[in-house]
């Protein structure tokens, strides 16, 4: 059965961070899929569909990887 996690993501101002941000995520086990919506100037919603439960600290570690930090996560 697939998840979906919601995470909040600070500092993304373009079509470049979105893919940072997306490829980093990419990268975690579990991740079946990445979208973003693009906030400038606001926490940006990033769904990640997984068909495990996501480790957060993994989910931590690549959005800091991509150089930007998490306000919020929702399972």
């Amino acid at each position: 059965m697939d998840r979906t996690t919601t995470i909040d993501v600070t500092g993304m101002t373009c079509a470049n961070c979105v893919a940072h941000v997306t490829e980093e995520l990419e990268g975690v086990d579990g991740v079946l899929n990445v979208s973003v919506e693009l906030r400038t100037g606001e926490a940006s919603p990033v769904t990640v569909v997984s068909n495990v439960p996501l480790d957060e600290t993994a989910i931590r570690a690549a959005v800091d990887e991509a150089g930007y930090d998490v306000a919020a996560i929702r399972a």
